[in-house]
């Protein structure tokens, strides 16, 4: 096995069928459509119509996930893997959650971009499969690790509460 052999191992995939890059391409717009569509008069940010849907309470964020979550399922479709559509999952549910709060979950919700972030996901996986698995693995494992310290930091705390107040 040569150098390049060796440096391309587990980074290429089947070569691209017109239907594949089709989903790509249909699923880049509508993350265009959602996330970048409508630019704001006089900067150079842009918003879409998540953010716009958005702004009615608690539907508007459910149906914007409902959307967000159709480019997970079509990434599924593609063949991404499990980590990588853990990663997607996370920006989509990020963008849900801190969405409910009124209009601070609009404006993260403007900024965020999770379709955005979510079609480079898919497109990194595309041109470095092996590259974006390890990524997308890294971060799951820092996440976890940063919620399993959250969680414990909440149990010293609630103890020393508890103790301070019941002595």
């Amino acid at each position: 096995m040569t150098r390049a052999e060796r440096v391309l191992e587990g980074e290429v995939l089947a070569p691209e069928s017109d239907e594949q890059r089709a989903v790509r391409e249909r699923l880049a717009f509508l993350a265009w459509l959602l996330d970048s569509s409508i630019p704001i008069p006089g900067t150079r940010y842009t918003v879409g119509l998540d953010a716009i849907v958005g702004l009615f309470p608690f539907i508007g964020d459910l149906v914007g996930v409902l959307v967000s979550s159709y480019i997970l399922a079509e990434a599924n479709r593609l063949g991404v893997g499990r980590a990588i559509l853990a990663r997607m999952a996370f920006n989509v549910a990020v963008e849900g959650v801190i969405g409910i709060v009124p209009l601070f979950g609009d404006l993260f919700d403007a900024a965020w971009k999770a379709n955005v972030r979510n079609v480079r996901l898919l497109d990194a996986w595309a041109e470095r499969p092996h590259a974006t698995r390890r990524a997308s693995g890294l971060f799951l494992v820092l996440l976890t690790l940063a919620l399993v310290a959250a969680a414990a930091l909440s149990g010293a705390l609630l103890y020393l509460l508890i103790v301070a107040l019941f002595g």
